[in-house]
Order: structure tokens, then C-alpha cells, then sequence
């Protein structure tokens, strides 16, 4: 393992976030090497014996991967501070500190990862894994949509469809991996798209560049890992065939977990 600051390793190996670990630090509940840490940037390596409250950290060596099917209405966060409902409300506890690999905004739905091993989130989210998705948008794709997603395009003002408090403005849209436009009706057009990257609401920036609102937007896949028949607010763990995926993913991509 390479070395990496205290507070992201006992994030890692433990269930404790990335701020409880520095909190643990600050009061002298930590120690490496059996001295007490007194410098909050310091970094450790596997070799090294870290302590909390006394008792050893171990290296974690297994994960867990479950998928949701998370709701419209949802909020892909641990706390919100306006008491909305978040998908940690409806999981089981014990998914409390489970981290979201990518985000679904409030009004998306659709097919969400989440996993306890915080380098896996990180690696899954920068990948270029593709993602499927289903949309329908008010107005119509014309070619000079099609010519977008075809060939992507750097944007660079990219706020419509963006949340209000975004401080992302331009963005670089990779062409998109393949879409499938089902049809049009009542000023709406449903379709399908396969995208290899997960940029913050890429998909409403990306429409919402040609005054195309994103009325609905449902993720079915992500990988191999697809939605399938799970219903809304329901989640599974993964199958055997998609750990043997991710792990070979983790292996030849050489993540350590």
C-alpha cells in the first residue's frame, strides 16, 4: 500500500468518516506506533500500527456492493439540512455508512451503488465504466443534438440544468458511447443513451445546453450491474458473477482496497 494521510485510511478501514477521524485525532484518541498523533497530516503506510481508543485498526480485506433503486424524491446524501428524505432514511442501518458510488440528483431515479470500501467508490466513480440511461425531454433532439452526442463538445457555460448552487460552469462532454431516440409525442421525446463518465448532472447540463429540460431521467445500468426487475426503494447485494467483475476490474486496474 502507498502511503496515505491517517484520516483517509482509518476512513478506509474502518467506520469512521474522513471528519469523525479527525475529530478522533485532534483529541488524542489516536495513535501510530504506539505515540500519540499529534499531527494531523500525517501519512501512514500498511506497515505502520495505528490505534483507536486503544485497539488496533485492521486492514480491510473484503467489501461489500450493494445496488438501490433509488426513488424521485431522494436525496443521495447523509444528512440534509432542510429534513428532506434521504436514501439512508430507507435503507437499513447498518448501509449507514455505506458510500454512493456517483450521485443521483433529487428528481432522478434509477440503478445506485453504493459499497463500504471508500477506494472502490473513488476508482468506480473515475472509471469509464459505461452508465445506461433512460430519458424523456421536453422538446425535440434535432440533428444538431444528435451531431452533440455523437461527437461532444466543450461547453463553457454549462448552468442550465445545473443545481443553483453549482459552482461548476463549463464542462467538456465526451461523445456519448451510443443513444437510441424511441420518438416524440405531446412536445416530449423519450430515448436511451450509454455514456462513459459521470460528470455532476451531465445529462440535464448536457440537454439543458439546447434548451432541452430533462423531465425525467432513470439509470438502468451501470456496467454489467443492471436494475432489472428490483423495484423502487428496494436493494440488493451484488451477485457472485458481478463481484468476480468488479474484482477483476480492482485487479487489473490496480486498486487496493
Amino acid at each position: 500500500m502507498q502511503k496515505m494521510r491517517l484520516n483517509k485510511f482509518i476512513s478506509h478501514n474502518t467506520n469512521y468518516s474522513r471528519r469523525e477521524a479527525d475529530e478522533l485525532i485532534k483529541n488524542g484518541k489516536v495513535t501510530l506506533n504506539n505515540r500519540v498523533v499529534s499531527d494531523m497530516g500525517v501519512s501512514v503506510s500498511e506497515d505502520d500500527k495505528v490505534k483507536i481508543n486503544g485497539r488496533f485498526v485492521k486492514l480491510k480485506k473484503d467489501f461489500t456492493m450493494i445496488v438501490y433503486n433509488k426513488q424521485k424524491g431522494e436525496l443521495v446524501t447523509k444528512k440534509d439540512d432542510r429534513g428532506r428524505k434521504t436514501i439512508y432514511d430507507n435503507l437499513p442501518r447498518g448501509f449507514s455508512k455505506f458510500i454512493s458510488i456517483g450521485r443521483l440528483d433529487f428528481a432522478s431515479e434509477g440503478l445506485l451503488l453504493l459499497t463500504d470500501a471508500p477506494a472502490i467508490a473513488t476508482a468506480l466513480m473515475q472509471s469509464d465504466i459505461e452508465r445506461e440511461y433512460y430519458l424523456k425531454v421536453k422538446g425535440e433532439i434535432t440533428e444538431e443534438v444528435k451531431s452533440a452526442m455523437r461527437e461532444g463538445f466543450f461547453a463553457a457555460d454549462a448552468s442550465k440544468g445545473a443545481h443553483a448552487k453549482s459552482k461548476i460552469k463549463s464542462m467538456n462532454f465526451k461523445p456519448f458511447v451510443a443513444f437510441d431516440i424511441f420518438g416524440s409525442s405531446g412536445g416530449y421525446t423519450k430515448f436511451r443513451v450509454i455514456i462513459n463518465e459521470g460528470q455532476n448532472r451531465e445529462l440535464r447540463r448536457f440537454f439543458g445546453y439546447f434548451d432541452l429540460e430533462v423531465v425525467e431521467l432513470k439509470r438502468v445500468a451501470f456496467g454489467r450491474v443492471e436494475l432489472g426487475m428490483l423495484k423502487e426503494g428496494k436493494w440488493r447485494y451484488f451477485s457472485t458473477s458481478e463481484y468476480e467483475d468488479l474484482r477483476d476490474f480492482l485487479q487489473s486496474n490496480k486498486i487496493r482496497y
